[in-house]
């Protein structure tokens, strides 16, 4: 049993519930947080733990300590492994490895069979086995027929199909975004449009469909304006973000070199802050991270070859705060909403909140607390990330998921 004693009111929690007051036996820890905010346990419906196949990167356990030092006590966990998580036995798998680790995971199912954009899965099968959604993430589905046939199924089966959109002919394998940044390295670049075109073919088949469709990792004002007309039309369209993408341009690709490098792109100071106004008015409903670690071998390649993707777990927080709390003005409770509620509502999980009968799951937050991000206070097994030696506000202290205490700094 666990007594909070916050800001507010005190924080009640038994058998891994938020609960009526009780009174203290000797068996009780309380706790004085009354300096702290308390988040409900924050909920990440895009990570990449890389177990099976790549387990020098990330596995279960390392990313679970991640999320757990974040405050991220809920994570989706996208099905780009080795084997793909394609069929009810992978996805058991992954449900079984992920049994006994800090946070709750909860399994993508892959769209399509190998994710490679073919031929789809059995969506109803992947269900009936604990996949929570469905994605081929970052081997987007480039064929129209194939992407409306996946919305379909997944309306039948009851399941969001989220889609990494950008149009692979336009981006090959280019490492940074096409403008200034680009022209000044002599590099080919990914332009905007090739996640515009992908982003108003789904939210236009969704519509046609009558079925729901998210768009991940949203990284351009365009792809903005389209969510934000389309889902005046009534289109049944949700859409998250990353901290990078309102906290970088591409000119930290100029310092920080491949540790920028990530997919879709950093773009250009227009386009964060047409991001931060869209998660201001709703048109993005959450953030999550796209955490995707990488070894210090692979990063350390030239731009041209080193693979992208940055983690971002342990920083979701801190960033979200220092960005959009303090620089833009939000207000707590719209934090709160992109990071614990909407996230958890839009994918179906449990939902978390701090009021009785709610799981236990939370995270008190030094809101005061300035520091420095270095590589020990990554706790994942990768370090790829171009916010090292960057000053944040607002640290994560402790968090609590199921009732238990998985993180204490």
């Amino acid at each position: 049993m666990l007594i909070i004693h916050a800001r507010e009111k005190d924080i009640y929690i038994k058998n891994g519930l938020i609960s009526e007051p009780f009174l203290p036996d000797a068996e009780t820890r309380e706790l004085d947080a009354r300096d702290f905010l308390v988040f409900p346990g924050l909920c990440d419906v895009h990570v990449h733990f890389r177990d099976p196949g790549f387990t020098y990167k990330e596995d279960i356990l390392s990313g679970a300590r991640a999320a757990a030092s974040g405050g991220v006590t809920s994570c989706l966990c996208m099905p780009n492994t080795s084997p793909a998580t394609d069929s009810p036995e992978t996805v058991r798998a992954a449900i079984e490895k992920a049994r006994n680790v800090p946070v709750r995971m909860y399994p993508y199912g892959a769209a399509t069979v190998g994710q490679k954009g073919e031929k789809l899965t059995d969506f109803a099968a992947l269900k009936a086995a604990g996949a929570a959604a469905l994605s081929d993430d970052g081997n987007p589905i480039q064929s129209a027929r194939v992407l409306l046939e996946a919305l379909i199924a997944s309306k039948n089966a009851g399941l969001v199909l989220a889609v990494h959109c950008e149009d692979a002919g336009l981006v090959r394998n280019y490492a940074v975004n096409e403008g200034e940044v680009s022209r000044i390295l002599g590099l080919p670049g990914r332009p905007a449009v090739a996640e515009e075109l992908q982003v108003d073919m789904a939210v236009r088949l969704a519509k046609y469909a009558g079925a729901r469709v998210h768009i991940c990792h949203v990284s351009t004002k365009g792809s903005t304006e389209i969510i934000r007309r389309a889902k005046s039309e009534g289109a049944a369209v949700t859409a998250e973000t990353c901290p990078h993408y309102f906290t970088l341009t591409d000119r930290a690709i100029l310092e920080k070199g491949s540790l920028a490098r990530v997919n879709p792109p950093l773009r250009t100071q227009e386009d964060v802050e047409a991001i931060a106004e869209a998660l201001r008015d709703g048109t993005i409903d959450c953030i999550a991270t796209d955490h995707a670690p990488h070894s210090a071998e692979e990063k350390s390649r030239p731009l041209a070859d080193a693979p992208s993707g940055m983690v971002g777990l342990e920083t979701l927080l801190p960033l979200s705060y220092s960005e959009l709390c303090i620089k833009r003005g939000f207000s707590i409770a719209r934090l709160q909403e992109l990071l614990c509620h909407a996230p958890a509502q839009i994918f179906g999980l449990p939902a978390v909140s701090l009021t009785p009968g709610s799981p236990a799951d939370l995270c008190l937050f030094d809101a005061e607390k300035k520091w420095v991000l270095t590589e020990k206070d990554l706790y994942g097994k990768s370090k790829n990330t171009p916010f090292l030696g960057r000053e944040m506000t607002g640290r994560v202290e402790l968090t609590v998921c199921r009732g238990g205490i998985v993180f204490e700094r």
